[in-house]
């Protein structure tokens, strides 16, 4: 929170993520984590040390990021810390888990904690700091890979079991009816009082999306013997492009260039959850390792998916802002080092971990200076000289 305290004195108001995917390892040893609903509780009271702490300087605080990426990733596949998986799911080894029922379990008691801190600060906090607080979902836009009507069902029911997985309970104070039918008893269920304590349990939603999810049913290719898990529950096919993916661990090696998912995207929360206050915490371009400077690409994409935006908020989405993914060269979760994302160039192979600011720095600041224009032309010129 040092760095909060610099921000400040430039003018920077601070958006604060209290979790992502990182708790102390002996509440992994002692009670499993978020298996245990004894999460909740030491959830809750962590939060609210960082509202008595810094919450005079924090206005927006988002609870958790990506729950349903983390659920996912942390107890159906594996990739993810505590790497829990087992058959039909299980995309790594992993030495123990249940791909079954976790992933449920876990997005139960994230949820729960989620409404417990947002009671907590609305009881304790919000009148005297008056901030804002809600949660994070990873959103892809779900378009059916073919016009059939299986695939367009299945892709509704890819939106239930990704986005809705999350958003529901909040909005409506329960999950999706297609997910209850699919995973029967092992999803939890909630309780009057849960649901209650659930249902606008937020001021605003952080979404972070990138692309489109092209959805292809798998209703007749799945098997029915076996406990199922969430995979097999949801029952698609996901690719990034319009052509089928290969099997395998999901791990885009690029994105593709569609901003139109993003106006699509909001506007199914206008239209779907009562257009509540929306917050584009992610949206970027990932590049190879050995990219250039002038990142034109990433320009392209930049600009497309905040006029996408426009579009919506135009349509009359209640988008209230955008961040960019990411300021520097990061290590990024899914892709370590080998993706870049900055504006800024950082040298991991220089000691001092040197930077440079790309071409999509420069065009940034002065978008925000409210200069920027896209003009491929020039864009050109500028790599023609660079080099």
């Amino acid at each position: 929170m040092n760095c909060m305290c610099v921000g400040l004195l430039a003018g920077i108001e601070p958006h604060v993520t209290i979790y992502h995917i990182d708790h102390p390892q002996i509440l992994e040893d002692e009670y499993g984590g978020w298996l245990s609903p004894r999460m909740i509780d030491d959830f809750t009271a962590f939060a609210d040390v960082c509202f008595r702490e810094f919450g005079d300087r924090v206005s927006h605080w988002t609870t958790i990021n990506e729950p349903n990426i983390m659920c996912l990733g942390s107890y159906d596949s594996g990739q993810f810390p505590p790497r829990q998986c087992s058959p039909p799911g299980g995309t790594f080894n992993c030495a123990a888990g249940n791909s079954s029922i976790e992933p449920y379990i876990a997005m139960h008691n994230i949820l729960l904690a989620h409404a417990s801190v947002v009671a907590i600060y609305r009881e304790k906090y919000q009148a005297k700091q008056k901030g804002l607080i809600g949660i994070n979902v990873y959103a892809f836009w779900c378009t059916p890979l073919t016009n059939s009507s299986a695939d367009v069902a299945a892709t509704q029911r890819a939106t239930d079991f990704y986005t809705g997985w999350v958003v529901n309970p909040l909005v409506f104070g329960d999950y999706p009816k297609i997910m209850k039918k699919n995973a029967g008893s092992r999803i939890p269920s909630f309780t009057k009082r849960q649901s209650e304590l659930l249902k606008g349990s937020f001021d605003f939603i952080g979404l972070n999306h990138y692309f489109v999810a092209y959805i292809k049913d798998n209703s007749r290719n799945s098997s029915k013997s076996g406990p199922g898990d969430f995979k097999s529950d949801m029952n698609v096919k996901l690719s990034v492009t319009n052509e089928e993916m290969p099997p395998g661990p999901f791990l885009p090696s690029f994105i593709p260039y569609n901003p139109s998912s993003m106006q699509n995207l909001l506007e199914y929360f206008r239209d779907y959850y009562g257009n509540p206050p929306i917050y584009i915490h992610e949206n970027g371009f990932g590049t190879p390792y050995n990219e250039t400077l002038n990142d034109i690409s990433r320009i392209h994409y930049v600009n497309g998916y905040i006029e996408s935006m426009l579009d919506a908020i135009r349509s009359g989405s209640n988008t209230r802002g955008y961040f960019l993914w990411s300021f520097l060269d990061v290590f990024e979760l899914l892709s370590g080092y080998v993706k870049r994302y900055g504006l800024v160039h950082v040298n991991f192979e220089d000691k001092d971990l040197k930077r440079e600011p790309k071409l999509s720095a420069q065009w940034y600041s002065n978008f925000l200076k409210k200069n920027a224009k896209l003009n491929t032309q020039n864009l050109d010129i500028q790599l023609s000289h660079s080099h």
